[in-house]
């Protein structure tokens, strides 16, 4: 079977149940995937068991079912890519490109994220300490399709980062990318939230010899109190009973421009008409918006 030309994808972590926010990034992917020809796949990002909610991801998946948003092949769940990791891990340590550190979070917390190289040169074990990998002292910039330019001087605006922590689990920078390009992903549409994240996988796309896809970040949701929509901040689960009128605020949220009446026709007929019409450039001239300024 032929490769399609466009593969995209959804990739939720279960800490919690999809809200609005989610179902914009989620609509937004599959929208541009299925506007394309091409495939959606949905990704479980389950790399923080101490944190994933008991009962999310099948929740999850039901939700994007009664929403309409089918995907592509099978679910791929993070937590069963383990060796893939750390068989990357090992290879970063043995070509000296990765280093163990045992720096606490107290230690770290003067230089506001910005890890300083406190342990780079030390020669740490790994045991009972975090692998960051080492980053240069370029900037690493790409053309994202709504936001425009963006670009990060890596050693002044990361340092080296985390690619496994310090309790063993995986780190989110290292997993998302070896997830998208064994998954074929050649688009990744997400929330404006992991805009800042990009220079680092564009890094390790660099260093590992892996292709970049073309990104797409939407704006973010914002709730009354300035808040993002968001897991932590108690934002409401998706009512299934809904989804016509939810899917339709999502595409407003969007810029599109649904057609007046459609938030009361089927779960299929709001997708068929927003898979003809879906218009990526309209989200350029949506920006941040608040919550109770979208209405269905």
């Amino acid at each position: 079977m032929q490769t399609p030309s466009y593969i995209g994808r959804f990739a939720p972590t279960p800490s919690g149940f999809l809200h609005f926010g989610s179902l914009v990034a989620a609509l937004a992917s599959y929208l541009d995937a299925r506007a394309a020809g091409g495939h959606w796949r949905v990704r479980m990002e389950d790399l923080d068991p101490p944190r994933e909610m008991p009962g999310a991801p099948a929740a999850i998946l039901e939700t994007l079912h009664g929403y309409g948003l089918e995907w592509d092949g099978e679910v791929v769940y993070q937590s069963q890519r383990h060796a893939a990791y750390q068989q990357v891990i090992d290879r970063l340590l043995s070509q000296g490109l990765a280093y163990a550190c045992i720096c606490s979070r107290k230690q770290l917390e003067p230089f506001n994220g910005i890890y300083p190289g406190t342990c780079r040169n030390a020669g740490h074990g790994t045991e009972d300490a975090a692998i960051r990998v080492r980053v240069p002292e370029l900037v690493y910039r790409f053309e994202d399709r709504v936001q425009g330019l963006f670009e990060q001087h890596l050693g002044r605006e990361s340092g080296d980062f985390v690619i496994r922590r310090r309790d063993g689990l995986y780190a989110y920078q290292l997993a998302v990318v070896l997830d998208d390009a064994w998954q074929e992903v050649t688009d990744i549409v997400r929330g404006a939230d992991l805009l800042d994240s990009t220079p680092r996988h564009l890094y390790l796309q660099e260093l590992l010899g892996l292709p970049q896809p073309r990104y797409l970040h939407v704006p973010l949701i914002i709730q009354p109190d300035g808040n993002k929509l968001g897991k932590r901040y108690r934002s409401p689960p998706l009512d299934p009973d809904q989804a016509a009128p939810l899917l339709v605020r999502a595409l407003r949220a969007l810029g599109q421009a649904p057609q007046a009446g459609l938030a009361k026709g089927s779960v299929a007929d709001v997708l068929e008409w927003a898979v003809a019409h879906w218009d990526s450039g309209a989200i350029a001239r949506v920006r941040t918006l608040a919550e109770a300024q979208i209405k269905a």
